[in-house]
Order: C-alpha cells, then structure tokens, then sequence
C-alpha cells in the first residue's frame, strides 16, 4: 500500500481508461491535468485518430484541452488492447444499455473484461465505472478476471466507482463531483480512493461494492420518479388549464422540504431512462416487485405520446392533419446545450411523426447530422434555419431548449409552435402560436 501510494504522489502510474465516450474521455481528461499519463483504449479506430491528432469528440470537452493533454505527452488514444499490460490501472467506462425486453445489456461489460482478463497482470488495479445493478462487479466482472489465474484480492485488486457526469453542467466537473468507491477489500478500496485521490476533490469510500453500485442506482431513481410525477402532473393539469411550470416555480419559493423537477417530452442521456430498470431486473431474483420505478418509467416512455396527440390537436384548430403535415423538430440533443443523443425523446418524436405521415426536419446546432445508434437510425441532417424555412413549416416542435435559439425570433415567423420544455415562456403574444405540451 506504501508503494502504491508513493506511485499515485509522484505521479509514477498509468491510468488506462477502457472507453473514450462522454464518461471515458472526461476522467482521462481530469488524470491527465492531474499530472499522470493516461492510455486511452477504444475499439473505434476513428475516434483514437481523432483524439491523437488533439482534437475531441464531444462538445464539453474542449479541442483544446486533448491538444494540450497530447501535447504534454499525458494522453494517448490506441485501439491495441494488448497494451493493457503497460498500465497500472485499468478503469471501465463503457455502456449498459437495456435489451429490447427492458433487461440489462451486458455486453459490453463482459466484452471488455474478457479483454482486459487477456492481458491482466498481478498488482493492477481494475475499477468498473458503469453504471449497474448491486452485485455486478463481484458475480460478474471478478470471475472472467479471475479466469485469468489471478486471484482478485490478492493478485489484482478491483474495485467500483459509478461515473457521476452531467454533460453541459456548468457548476460540477468531473473533477468537482465527489467519487463514491467500493472495493472488493479494503485494500482494493484504498487503493482506488488514493488514485481517484490524486484528480477528483473529493472520495467517498463505503463498505462495500453493491453499496458503491446501489448509491448510482438510487441517485437515477430518485430523478426518474419525481420526474415521472411531474409529468403525470403536467398531463393533470393541463386538463384544468393550470401551467404546471407556473406551479413549479411557485412551489419553488418554499425554502425548505421542496425540489423543483421539471416536465419534458420525455427523458433522455444514458443513466434516468435506464438504470432504474437494472434494479427492477435484480429485485426480481429477490421476489421483490419495484412497483414505483415501473410506473415511474411507464409514465416517462408514455411523454412522446402525448406530445404526439398535443400536435394533432394543435394542428387541428389550424384545419390541418398531422398525415401530410411538414413538422421541424428544435433539438435532437437530450438536453440543452449538450451534442449527446443518447435516449432523446427527440428520436422517438421524430419516428412516430412519420409513423403517423408526417413530413419532419430537425435542426440541431450541436448535431448537423445523424448518426446509427444501436435501435435507431434517423439519416437526416440538421436543417439551417431562417425565417423563410420556418413558415413554411406547419408546426415547429421545440423539444430541446437549446440556448443559442432566439425563441422570440422562431415564434414571430412560425405558423405554429409546440413547446414541450416552456422556452417560449416570457415572449409576449407566445399564446396565440404556442401551445405547450
């Protein structure tokens, strides 16, 4: 442990970080201006010439900031897995994703520790970072590593520290958001709480890997079911011509016992859409029903719908059917100011819309184009926007509330416009265009 800890203060170890995405690149980022040198692995040859040449692949990670981290000779991308052997720590940052019966997608996870079991070597830390059910990286991850030979524990030492990223948030960085760690040891605990010591502000070590694995999944749930409950309470409201954000903000003045959610046309990212359902899935091996995360999920994945039936019913007072309609979706992004798809009711938005006829565009100014995602493949490019092109839609859907939009300026020269997120809120006259979904 002595050694260990010299290693981490003299900035001696090498940092692995197995998956260069919106999880992998940033913690690769906060270890490289810490002042270690970092290998990062991905199977996307693009995305590791990419990195290598100093530039990025995600908007919250400036081209400047991997420039700099290539340039100091702290960072370097390679899609050769057997250079897993060169690194002290090895640190898993890839997808857990829901398959299409809503049960939990391992692949990845097993796919990159049967990798890294390949190439293991005794003294490495492994920390497993995605986020998972209680019990992943214990009846999971340890046997594949230990099929290896080595002992975890004893000849390797492995550990869980859920990812805790916010894309866009301007308050928390990686850096600044605490590090919750679990190990399979104490040992292996200490270990990961001296690495993660030396780049995040703050660890949080607990007692054991399910409490590290359990404390992520709370945090998404939480988030999932009061989002749930004031999208239910939009759709109640709205019955009884109550603006639910107007409620929102008042009920905000409490000073003590409240915390505002706030409604959309869905939820999106990678963590509240999912995660809750790994529990679900796990507390059906313990007999136990989650009855408040599945009606908490079932009234989320019901929001596009009813954004869907609030068009048609906008475009009806208009003489106007959706089948036929020209329909431009603002925002592809799952929420603001951010170039991340993953989850976004916006994909969702835009296939039932053609499933029910109509003719959609989209304009994005982080996303000029769609890529194939794993369910989803859209092939469209985002639209450039005038005044012209926006009257000559039938109705605009805003469904992300992008910053750089002049909503004032999109409700003057559209016909119709559906808010789903209320950014048209505080532009006068907005009533006779708008209606909120």
């Amino acid at each position: 442990m002595g050694q260990w800890k010299d290693k981490v203060k003299n900035r001696e170890v090498v940092v692995g970080v197995l998956g260069l995405g919106y999880v992998g690149l940033p913690l690769a980022r906060e270890f490289a201006s810490a002042g270690l040198k970092v290998v990062g692995f991905d199977i996307d040859e693009k995305k590791v010439r990419i990195l290598n040449s100093g530039r990025s692949i995600i908007k919250h990670v400036p081209h400047s900031q991997v420039k700099q981290m290539v340039k100091a000779g702290r960072f370097r991308a390679t899609a050769d897995m057997s250079r897993l052997k060169k690194v002290d720590a090895i640190l898993i940052c890839v997808p857990t994703p829901l398959t299409e019966n809503r049960e939990p997608d391992m692949q990845y996870i097993v796919g990159s520790t049967e990798t890294i079991a390949k190439y293991i070597q005794p003294g490495q830390l492994i920390v497993l970072e995605s986020t998972t059910y209680p019990g992943t990286t214990k009846e999971l991850v340890a046997p594949i590593l230990e099929s290896s030979g080595l002992k975890a524990g004893k000849d390797f030492y492995l550990a869980y520290s859920p990812e805790r990223e916010d894309p866009g948030n301007k308050d928390f960085t990686t850096r600044t958001i605490p590090k919750v760690i679990g190990g399979l040891t104490k040992k292996c605990c200490l270990m990961a709480c001296e690495l993660y010591g030396a780049a995040i502000v703050r660890t949080v070590p607990v007692s054991s890997l399910e409490a590290a694995e359990a404390a992520k999944i709370l945090e998404n749930i939480y988030r999932c079911i009061n989002i749930a409950m004031v999208n239910e309470l939009k759709i109640v409201f709205d019955r009884m011509g109550i603006d639910i954000w107007e409620v929102i903000n008042a009920a905000s003045t409490k000073p003590f016992g409240f915390k505002a959610f706030y409604p959309g046309p869905g939820l999106g990212g990678h963590c509240i859409p999912i995660d809750p359902f790994y529990l679900t899935w796990k507390a059906r091996q313990y007999g136990m029903p989650t009855r408040f995360i599945e009606l908490a999920g079932e009234i989320n994945t019901s929001m596009p719908h009813y954004v869907i039936s609030k068009t048609i019913e906008a475009l009806n007072e208009h003489r106007k059917s959706l089948n036929g309609s020209s329909v431009l979706v603002l925002g592809l992004a799952y929420k603001k100011d951010i170039d991340d798809l993953r989850e976004s009711p916006s994909i969702e938005l835009i296939e039932l819309l053609r499933e029910r006829g109509a003719k959609v565009d989209y304009n994005d100014p982080y996303i000029p184009k769609t890529h194939k995602q794993r369910r989803h493949d859209l092939r469209m490019n985002s639209k450039k926007l005038s005044a012209k092109m926006l009257a000559d839609y039938d109705v605009v859907l805003i469904s992300t509330d992008h910053s750089d939009y002049d909503y004032e300026w999109i409700v003057k020269n559209a016909k119709l416009v559906v808010d789903t997120r209320n950014a048209t809120a505080t532009i006068r006259g907005a009533r006779k265009k708008v209606i909120k979904a």
